[in-house]
């Protein structure tokens, strides 16, 4: 997510456009000139044609510095958002469509990165903020004329310290815990879109600008799938067809507020149970019982078999290919933790590396599932956000002293093998969320000591830093939660740091319901 210094300086530019017209770039282009209102823009990369569709692409500072739109660029979900003259513009790379003013548009081209710059087409651009556009063939020139478009009243640049638009402020919704579908609902189409359609309503009206549904809870779908069995949530009987597609459904009035829709999976949870007698015959627990493993009366998929991981990751990416979707996310449920996980036999099989310790192994089984994943992603649809949300504590200090100050009773690396550092260092992942899930004054693990840890981690990479905030805990005993304001602070302390590009809770539900008057709260926050 771009930060706010950036997007002063792009209001600035705006501006002196307003004030002075158009603003002439330093270089020149090659082949095709391109002017406003008579004068003649230049550009830094030089626009091209798209062959087959013929259309011009040239880099966002056209938009902005040249038209004099404001132009904010969200690097984690590669999304730019172009405003000007009354109208509102989304186009995403990768993505063949964009919303203009809330409705989705069809794009002859798409959002592309050329020479470290984002290219947009520019007729689509103009047209639809308003502009007349005129393309000479045989001089091969674009003439575009404002007609008087210009407002009397420029946008006032974004305060220092307030938060940003396009920084990410997401709540998962879960259809484990209740979230969606709500209850009452099942086999009932209707009101499972109502109840979305209010959930979503809610949300957006406190300032949510994304939603992260878990589409796969339990080695299971809430769509149409090939390869795992329809979750029972929907109609009270797994592998049973709702009857309609929830997320085609949900994609689209998630999209038609401008908000984003991130698909999110649990991975290796097989079965919340040991009982297995209401499984689809199709669940991976009856097709590959070789897979599973039981740990504390629940079922998981093991790491450790190279053909199971490549099934989870063939799920995931029949999403990838099937929905337009904004991102990919995972949660923190790799090996569970606390418990003894029965994985020798696959440890015996499959340590290719011959690791003399079974942990170093686990952590390179998860290693190469979010390295493959990311990569098969990447190639399908490069705009498509990935990221992972571990849990807070990654390693505690006593433990490794580049760990965090805190006393954890669980860590992402030791219990869960999430090497997460490694990620992180390696860019596998477009943003990391950590479930930093406890309060400013609770000693053994406190907010603002992991908030400044996960900081320095991401610091000097790519990896975008989204906070996961617990508003779950709101009215409970533990330390810190008796007051809402606590989320708010935690939101205050991450001003500080242009290294944190957004915030999401967990979960909806717990947004939703007000706890201790936290929405007119995060309503002022978020100036909504």
């Amino acid at each position: 997510m771009r930060k706010w210094k950036q997007c002063i300086a792009l209001l600035l530019v705006c501006l002196l456009a307003f004030q002075g017209g158009s603003v002439t770039f330093a270089a020149s282009t090659a082949g095709i000139t391109i002017y406003l209102d008579g004068e003649e823009l230049e550009s830094d990369v030089a626009p091209y044609i798209v062959p087959k569709v013929n259309v011009t692409m040239v880099p966002l500072r056209v938009i902005s510095e040249g038209i004099g739109a404001s132009v904010k660029w969200n690097q984690a979900s590669k999304t730019v958002r172009i405003q000007g003259f009354g109208n509102d513009l989304s186009l995403t790379q990768g993505k063949s469509t964009a919303i203009v003013n809330g409705k989705t548009v069809q794009l002859s081209a798409n959002v592309t990165n050329t020479k470290n710059r984002v290219m947009v087409p520019i007729r689509f651009v103009s047209e639809h903020l308003g502009l007349i556009v005129k393309w000479n063939q045989s001089a091969k020139t674009i003439h575009l004329t404002s007609t008087n478009l210009w407002p009397t009243d420029p946008e006032i640049p974004v305060v220092p310290g307030e938060p940003e638009d396009s920084d990410m402020r997401g709540a998962w919704i879960s259809t484990i815990n209740g979230d969606w579908p709500k209850s009452g609902s099942m086999n009932n189409v209707e009101k499972q879109k109502s109840d979305f359609i209010q959930e979503l309503d809610k949300l957006e009206s406190m300032g949510i600008n994304a939603v992260f549904v878990q589409l796969r809870g339990a080695a299971d779908a809430i769509y149409p799938s090939t390869l795992v069995p329809w979750n029972k949530v929907l109609t009270g009987t797994q592998g049973v067809d709702p009857g309609y597609d929830p997320v085609s459904f949900m994609i689209e009035e998630v999209h038609k507020r401008g908000m984003e829709f991130h698909a999110w999976f649990n991975p290796f949870r097989a079965n919340t149970t040991a009982d297995i007698s209401k499984n689809a015959a199709n669940h991976v627990v009856n097709v590959h019982p070789d897979w599973i493993v039981t740990a504390k009366n629940q079922m998981y998929i093991n790491p450790g078999i190279p053909d199971a991981r490549k099934h989870i990751i063939d799920a995931i990416m029949e999403v990838v290919n099937r929905y337009d979707i904004d991102g990919v996310h995972l949660d923190d449920y790799f090996y569970p933790s606390n418990v003894t996980f029965n994985d020798a036999a696959a440890f015996e099989a499959y340590n290719y590396n011959n690791y003399t310790d079974i942990n170093d192994w686990r952590v390179d089984n998860i290693n190469r599932f979010v390295q493959s994943l990311g990569e098969q992603i990447q190639a399908v649809k490069p705009g498509v956000e990935y990221g992972i949300s571990p849990f807070g504590v990654w390693r505690n200090i006593a433990d490794d002293p580049t760990g965090s100050n805190t006393k954890a009773g669980v860590t992402a690396y030791d219990d869960m093998h999430a090497d997460v550092r490694t990620w992180i260092q390696k860019e596998w992942i477009d943003y990391v969320a950590p479930q930093i899930y406890w309060s400013m004054s609770l000693q053994a693990a406190r907010y603002d000591i992991l908030v400044d840890w996960w900081v320095d981690e991401v610091s000097g990479t790519d990896v975008d830093l989204y906070i996961g905030h617990s508003p779950y805990k709101l009215g409970t005993s533990e330390a810190g939660w008796h007051t809402a304001n606590e989320i708010i602070n935690q939101l205050k302390y991450n001003e500080q740091y242009e290294e944190v590009d957004g915030d999401i809770y967990f979960s909806a539900q717990y947004l939703t319901k007000n706890p201790l008057g936290l929405i007119g709260l995060l309503q002022n926050y978020y100036g909504k």
